[in-house]
């Protein structure tokens, strides 16, 4: 198995009319396929996941497959609570064409998501399936997160490539560097930590602002691995903003106003999330101006 690095967006779900919009998703890979993007991450929290059918989560991977270039990789984001579903449908969108897939950790007995179950959890997909997985830790979605111990007991798998972390906890990031394999990825979860993780070990970044800013959130990773790391931050600091407006201070709707401002199509998020006020698209376009973006 080689090392998972390089640049992914967790590409946002078009919808049209509360529906899938397969067609809009093909546009907008062409656009992200001229981009030097590692891949893509499909059906992840930016893809509004939990909003998605089985049928249509196959319908996207399809249609991704169909449409991204030869050299790009496709990650699913294929988990839920339930070992036997998570391992059905990685082991569905494999046959499709995935290359990897996302499993995000089991959340809902939060009381007793502890090192031994999430140990058991991961084995026992990692074991069933037929694509390497990458352990997804998200606390601000799943209340949970998980301890350095348990990271590197699971780093041992064969089948276990990588974690996207979500926190811009540095020194978790960091444990769990020092902690793996070297041929395990860490890999940021979010833009705000995309340059101290590279500096510190992780291998790339699967981050929602790589969706509108994809060659640039690149270029801070081959400026990083340039040993320019001056020009790198001051790339990482101009995008700061940019990142918080469509990550933590409006979300899925922010990220997509981004896009539709951006020349791709975001649209609308899908109930019950709410579409953004006029007001707050605005102030989304005075942060893409200020950042050069647009």
């Amino acid at each position: 198995m080689s090392k998972l690095s390089g640049i992914f967006p967790p590409i946002p779900t078009p919808f049209v009319g509360g529906e899938l919009a397969p067609d809009k998703l093909a546009f907008n890979i062409a656009k992200w396929n001229e981009t030097a993007i590692r891949g893509y991450v499909v059906f992840g929290s930016n893809g509004e996941s939990v909003f998605l059918t089985r049928d249509e989560k196959v319908t996207l991977i399809e249609s991704v497959k169909e449409n991204a270039g030869p050299e790009k990789v496709i990650i699913a984001g294929t988990g839920s609570d339930s070992i036997k579903d998570t391992v059905s449908l990685t082991n569905e969108v494999a046959d499709l064409g995935a290359d990897y897939a996302l499993v995000v950790t089991p959340s809902y007995y939060k009381s007793e998501m502890n090192h031994d179950s999430f140990v058991m959890y991961f084995t026992m997909v990692a074991d069933a399936v037929k694509i390497p997985v990458i352990v997804y830790n998200v606390p601000k979605f799943t209340g949970v997160d998980m301890e350095v111990e348990t990271v590197a007991q699971l780093s041992e798998h064969r089948n276990i490539a990588g974690i996207k972390n979500s926190t811009e906890n540095m020194r978790q990031l960091i444990e769990f560097v020092t902690n793996t394999p070297d041929d395990f990825s860490v890999i940021a979860g979010t833009a705000s930590v995309l340059y101290n993780g590279l500096i510190s070990g992780a291998t790339g970044g699967i981050i929602a602002l790589a969706n509108i800013a994809a060659d640039d959130c690149v270029n801070i990773q081959k400026l990083v691995e340039a040993g320019k790391m001056p020009e790198a931050l001051v790339l990482q600091e101009r995008l700061i903003p940019v990142n918080k407006a469509i990550t933590s201070q409006y979300g899925v709707a922010g990220l997509k106003a981004a896009m539709d401002m951006l020349g791709y199509f975001g649209g609308e998020p899908r109930a019950p999330l709410m579409t953004l006020e006029d007001g707050v698209k605005e102030n989304i376009r005075r942060i893409l101006s200020r950042s050069d973006l647009l």
